[in-house]
């Protein structure tokens, strides 16, 4: 089955404007799926069409600063409550009242603090290997490449630019072929006019985690999602989302769904088969 799809640009913030590509499935609760920290729309290329297919509109986006969208020239937007209201943005140019908000790591943060707002919102949430609290290890790990990779200058190939990303996350993806982190590698960065490989976002988004944190308290806003149907996605190797913070997030908030995406870090694709029959089956429940 092929899933149409079309590409536009928002305006955000007045001035700049995010890139967004919208999946035609049906008129069942459309979903909206944000990427992570340095990540884009492209992380949704294989994940969105299996969502259409199930009979629902999908919604993809590039948050500012990242794949096609603007960079801010204000670093200090890169903020999740900056995103939130982008992506509010977003669902009022598209017509869109709700969605079920599927967001990886990043987009994770974003969904909680959208729903924290704007309940009316958000129909349901997925956070995908994210919480209300971030393990210090997974912390010092993303801060470090975020800001090595900022500066490490533009690789002379694909390969050269897959054997960067491979190096920095196959702890996360043991298992990844030759083949994948190539695709891995087009996702994450893109080709320049004269044959070059830069990292697809602005090194600036280094200079905001470092100043601003990542992510202000979102206890209260994890525990708004008791009022909606919740599905939380873990890696089995992830070192951002723990075991323990899973705990902790069950104190308070019982009724999630959960499921553990076995050899996988930071942060599942959501299309592994373990990961999809769970979302899948949560996304069932949900007119």
């Amino acid at each position: 089955m092929i899933i149409q799809h079309c590409v536009r640009r928002i305006t955000i913030g007045n001035t700049l404007s995010m890139s967004v590509r919208r999946y035609a499935g049906g008129a069942r609760t459309p979903v909206l799926c944000i990427p992570g920290l340095t990540r884009n729309t492209s992380d949704f290329d294989d994940l969105a069409p299996k969502i259409a297919a199930t009979g629902r509109d999908v919604i993809t986006v590039s948050l500012r600063g990242r794949g096609r969208s603007d960079w801010d020239t204000d670093y200090l937007n890169y903020h999740p409550e900056t995103y939130r209201d982008d992506v509010l943005t977003v669902l009022d140019e598209l017509g869109v009242p709700s969605a079920i908000f599927v967001g990886t790591s990043l987009g994770g943060i974003v969904t909680m603090a959208t729903h924290a707002s704007s309940p009316e919102r958000v129909k349901a949430a997925v956070l995908n290997d994210i919480g209300p609290e971030l393990a210090p290890e997974g912390i010092a790990r993303i801060a470090g490449y975020v800001g090595a990779g900022a500066g490490a200058g533009p690789a002379a190939s694909l390969e050269e630019a897959a054997a960067r990303i491979r190096a920095i996350n196959e702890v996360a993806f043991p298992d990844a072929s030759d083949a994948e982190w190539l695709v891995f590698a087009r996702r994450t960065f893109h080709e320049t006019a004269t044959g070059e490989w830069v990292l697809d976002y602005d090194p600036n988004i280094a200079r905001a985690l470092m100043e601003l944190g990542p992510a202000p308290d979102l206890w209260p806003a994890f525990e708004s999602l008791k009022a909606i149907s919740t599905l939380v996605l873990r890696g089995g190797l992830s070192d951002l989302l723990s075991p323990e913070i899973v705990g902790k997030m069950r104190a308070i908030h019982s009724a999630f769904d959960y499921v553990e995406v076995p050899r996988i870090g930071h942060a599942p694709m959501m299309t592994e088969p373990v990961a999809w029959a769970a979302l899948d089956k949560f996304l069932m429940g949900i007119d």
